[in-house]
């Protein structure tokens, strides 16, 4: 299993923040076939402000490149892209026609070292 972060923003306007939220509430079943369908396995999408961050969780058959080329294969998807793109903008830094931006980790907590004393926080002999 793979997870890929991306990010993007919403046109900063409350009201169609609050549209945007709700069609995610309610997200078309064709949408949400055609995610599976992909190989996405769970997905998820968080706000602060107007950034969005989508967290999705692959499994092997996932690629980027497939589900692309099937997506611009499916009409439903590409009313859905275009009734997003009404509330979405490319974040800084984007290229033209570029959405969703693959966010880089810059840090994973380390696993516990069962070596490690709780108590102070130091090796055990």
């Amino acid at each position: 299993m793979k997870r890929y972060c991306l990010a993007l923003d919403l046109k900063d306007d409350e009201a169609l923040i609050k549209e945007y939220e709700a069609y995610h509430q309610k997200v078309w079943p064709g949408i949400l076939q055609s995610i599976q369908e992909a190989g996405i396995e769970q997905m998820e999408i968080y706000r602060v402000s107007n950034r969005l961050l989508m967290i999705m969780e692959t499994n092997d058959r996932f690629n980027f490149e497939k589900k692309g080329e099937a997506d611009a294969e499916n009409k439903m998807v590409q009313d859905w892209e275009a009734l997003m793109w009404k509330y979405q903008q490319a974040i800084p830094g984007s290229k033209p026609g570029e959405k969703w931006r693959m966010m880089k980790k810059i840090f994973e907590l380390p696993h516990p070292n069962p070596r490690l004393n709780d108590s102070v926080g130091q090796a055990s002999p």
